[in-house]
């Protein structure tokens, strides 16, 4: 099983479309939807953690593209200055997946960034302002 991110940004012409249902059961994709912005007749955006076998990936990848759907894999999540940290633990108290994580025995910050949704609630609640969403992507036609 592989596990990628992206960012999906959706014509105005697929905001009606039932695009993930077809990744679920057509292609037997886990979606897990992260945030989204999407209103009918307008365009939209959708920010997606997907899970599957890497050839239901794949052909679902290319059921999106001929969507005219753009897809932007994500490369990475958050960005910690680690050298300013005081590792106070605030960022811990509301990252529900886990991500960030105080290390018992040292009580310094731990990151998995295998585990982060860059949902970015941790950037609102540092209170030196240290933490940013650093959403890389996989093309440069942005």
């Amino acid at each position: 099983m592989t596990k990628q991110r992206f960012t999906l940004i959706f014509p105005p012409e697929s905001s009606t479309k039932p695009i993930t249902y077809t990744l679920i059961k057509e292609f037997d994709i886990q979606v897990n939807i992260l945030k989204a912005e999407i209103t009918v007749g307008k365009k939209g955006h959708l920010l997606m953690e997907v899970k599957g076998e890497e050839e239901n990936l794949e052909k679902g990848l290319r059921f999106l593209k001929e969507e005219n759907i753009r897809v932007i894999p994500i490369n990475r999540q958050i960005i910690i200055k680690q050298d300013e940290c005081v590792h106070c633990g605030a960022c811990t108290g509301v990252c529900f997946p886990e991500a960030l994580k105080m290390d018992r025995d040292t009580w310094q910050l731990l990151f998995r960034p295998g585990e982060c949704i860059a949902c970015g609630l941790c950037v609102n609640s540092c209170p030196l302002g240290i933490i940013s969403v650093g959403l890389g992507y996989g093309d440069s036609d942005e």
